[in-house]
């Protein structure tokens, strides 16, 4: 079997996707400690916690910062709006991993050279699910933040932002399910005809 470009081009995709999910995993783990450390920049919070973390000072204890991660996870959810905030953020998190993962299967049939098999329909069909569950939860944390503060603020948030953005993601993945299980289908009468 010959190394095309699109091989090429999966085996690329598939390192990435790996990294992607490494990172997002990660990511998730870190989001109570972010919630806490800093209401108004979740991205400052956790980056300030691993620099400190990873580069003590000499009065610092690492394992009382690493046992913070893992007591975060106790703490944030009676927080009120930022346990709300942790929910939503862990949700998402889990979502787009599973995403990524439907993706990385596609790709690795991509490299086996069989990707119009009937299970990448599915594995799209799943992806659109989970695409479709951060719209929704997007949709319920834009609704409460706008029965919350009683302003418009919370449609020019990220939040409003995901909606449309992971329903039209979810609609293309049903397209693309259609159309792979499609061709699964011709491939199939194709290959009784010979």
């Amino acid at each position: 079997m010959s190394d095309t470009t699109v091989r090429k081009i999966a085996r690329g995709l598939r390192v990435l996707l790996i990294l992607t999910i490494a990172l997002i995993a990660l990511a998730v783990l870190l989001v109570p400690v972010s919630v806490m450390a800093n209401e108004e920049n979740l991205f400052g919070g956790a980056g300030t916690f691993l620099y400190d973390l990873l580069h003590p000072a000499p009065d610092d204890i690492t394992a009382a910062g690493v046992a913070a991660i893992f007591l975060s996870w106790i703490w944030v959810w009676g927080a009120g709006t930022r346990a709300l905030t942790a929910l939503f953020l862990v949700a998402c998190g889990i979502c787009t991993v599973l995403i990524l993962l439907q993706g990385l299967r596609v790709l690795n049939t991509i490299l086996r050279g069989t990707p119009f098999s009937p299970r990448n329909a599915g594995r799209l069909r799943r992806a659109a699910v989970y695409s479709f569950c951060i719209a929704g939860a997007a949709v319920v944390r834009t609704v409460w933040g706008l029965w919350f503060y009683q302003s418009l603020r919370p449609l020019a948030t990220y939040n409003a932002l995901f909606v449309p953005v992971f329903a039209v993601f979810g609609l293309l993945c049903l397209v693309m399910s259609a159309l792979f299980r499609q061709a699964a289908e011709m491939q199939a009468e194709n290959d009784l005809t010979i």
